[in-house]
């Protein structure tokens, strides 16, 4: 049960619960959820239910097994076995709809802050990313022709990488209200007010991707400190 606590943690907070209150609903204390959600015990198998349905979701959903919140499964046979989806499929779906759900809020936020220069930077931020994994993947096969690319393939990683720290650091700078090159800053003050609650709300059908990405990233990066 490995997904388990980290898929009730982001269901909570996608429907802007807090700890205390998502507790008092589904009939525990606020403490052995608290344990549930950290992974530090186990629930038993009735609870997994109930809090399956509180959140609308199957138990399947809950574990980890489907990307479909509904855990709609395929009876298979030997003629439909061959078309679904692998494991690996399933995961790099998974991974696809997380991206792309973040991605979109991204771009709400964006749109929200009204700011040209942010907007340029993080833009071309994200594209170089996009860059940079296409040409991995393309140049993956020494065969493929690399008149594609017009950079040499012994420095684009390094002057792609340059670019985004670039483009970080002038994004940094205009949300803390200092001009860069020809892109007057944000005006801090008119900045959005954000809470998970209300990304919540203005996306609630995506907003679950995000704070998935978010905790799978930040699991990734405590394992480098």
């Amino acid at each position: 049960m490995s997904d388990f606590p980290r898929m009730i943690t982001l269901l909570r907070k996608e429907k802007g619960l807090s700890q205390k209150q998502a507790a008092l609903e589904l009939g525990v204390s606020q403490a052995l959820l608290s344990h549930y959600e950290k992974g530090i015990r186990e629930c038993g198998l009735d609870f997994a239910v109930k809090i399956a349905d509180y959140y609308n979701v199957s138990c399947d959903y809950l574990l980890g097994r489907t990307a479909d919140r509904s855990g709609l499964h395929f009876e298979t046979t030997p003629k439909t076995a061959e078309l679904l989806p692998s494991k690996t499929n399933a995961v790099l779906t998974a991974n696809k709809q997380l991206i792309l759900d973040s991605i979109e809020i991204i771009f709400g936020l964006l749109e929200q802050t009204s700011c040209k220069g942010i907007n340029a930077e993080i833009s071309a931020y994200l594209m170089v990313s996009v860059y940079k994994s296409v040409r991995l993947l393309y140049s993956a096969n020494p065969k493929n022709p690399q008149a594609m690319f017009s950079i040499m393939p012994e420095v684009y990683a390094g002057l792609s990488s340059a670019l985004q720290t670039i483009s970080e650091t002038n994004a940094k700078c205009l949300s803390q209200g200092k001009n860069t090159g020809n892109f007057t800053a944000l005006n801090t003050a008119a900045a959005p007010y954000l809470s998970p609650d209300i990304i919540s709300k203005y996306y609630p059908d995506i907003s679950i991707s995000l704070y998935n990405l978010i905790q799978k990233t930040e699991d990734k990066l405590k394992k480098l400190s």
